[in-house]
């Protein structure tokens, strides 16, 4: 049986607690209870939500223990910082537990408590900046939406969370097992943590169904050459029509776009396969490997060679 305990304050983020669901699953999955899932709060009982609903938890003591903590982060941890008590709490108990983990903000109540320095770890793309300033001897990288460092382990904004929890029944129960749980979940890929934050469709943001066909049906052909005339028949739109729409919904061309989700596709290849550069540029649509490379250097400023380098090191 292998205990985690979740660590709550008042006003923690409640979607925190949906990367329950995945240590849930994985009971289903394995066919054994092997997780069991706690609540805590420094003094018990009701606990304030986000949404201002009341969550019951137990009250955490000298000897309260867990194989995992993981910490909740609320909306605003400048204007909500945690108190003395919780961060005597968490130096007491990291060196006993298996792993520390903080979800979202979750992770400058670690920092306070000096459980980060020296380590990498992330946050919130919008918070990291502040993450870093305040702390210093963290190496805040806020382009991952997890990392494990050792036994801390933190996360990114909050959908994240299912992803570190995923990548912990990983660990714990083997690739098997974390494949079957993000299947009933539903969760369309198992992202490993050096995915980016920032996903090129989302900053893209169209707003009309046409557009939104158009970019879907490039993300599923980026091997195929991708002209305007071609987006525009997929979006039923006359390509002067398109190209306009496109402009004035996106704030770029479609050629930049299309670039955009080239290097996205590809900096996950990189990443999380070990197919050749060739392959990378082929499967992605550019037209050789020095094409990519070109295009990497501009968007990125690395290479994909030194990329790929990070990311193993990492």
């Amino acid at each position: 049986m292998h205990n985690i305990g979740y660590l709550l304050d008042d006003g923690f983020q409640i979607l925190a607690l949906s990367s329950q669901a995945v240590f849930e699953h994985a009971n289903f999955a394995s066919g054994e209870p092997f997780y069991r899932i706690a609540n805590y709060s420094l003094a018990g009982g009701p606990v304030r939500t986000s949404l201002g609903m009341a969550m019951d938890t137990l009250a955490v003591r000298a000897d309260s223990w867990a194989d995992t903590w993981i910490v909740a982060g609320v909306n605003d941890p400048l204007a909500q910082p945690a108190s003395p008590a919780t961060l005597a709490f968490l130096r007491q108990a990291a060196p006993k537990a298996r792993r520390l983990a903080a979800i979202c903000t979750g992770t400058f109540v670690l920092a306070e408590a000096g459980l980060l320095d020296g380590k990498r770890a992330t946050t919130h793309w919008a918070l990291a900046g502040k993450l870093a300033e305040r702390f210093p001897a963290i190496d805040v990288d806020a382009n991952r939406i997890y990392i494990e460092q050792g036994n801390i382990w933190t996360s990114a904004g909050m959908t994240a969370g299912l992803d570190l929890a995923l990548a912990m029944v990983e660990k714990d129960l083997g690739g098997e097992v974390a494949r079957a749980v993000a299947h009933r979940l539903v969760m369309n890929q198992q992202r490993a943590g050096g995915q980016n934050q920032h996903s090129e469709m989302l900053a893209l943001a169209p707003r009309s169904d046409r557009i939104q066909s158009a970019l879907a049906y490039a993300r599923q052909h980026l091997a195929q050459p991708l002209t305007v005339e071609t987006l525009a028949e997929a979006a039923h739109l006359s390509p002067r029509q398109f190209s306009r729409l496109f402009r004035e919904e996106t704030g770029r061309t479609p050629a930049k776009a299309i670039e955009g989700l080239r290097l996205e596709a590809a900096r996950l290849m990189l990443e999380q396969s070990r197919h050749s550069l060739e392959e990378i540029a082929r499967e992605t649509g550019f037209r050789d490997r020095r094409h990519m490379r070109e295009v990497f250097i501009r968007g990125f400023g690395v290479s994909p060679l030194v990329l790929r380098k990070h990311a193993r090191t990492s």
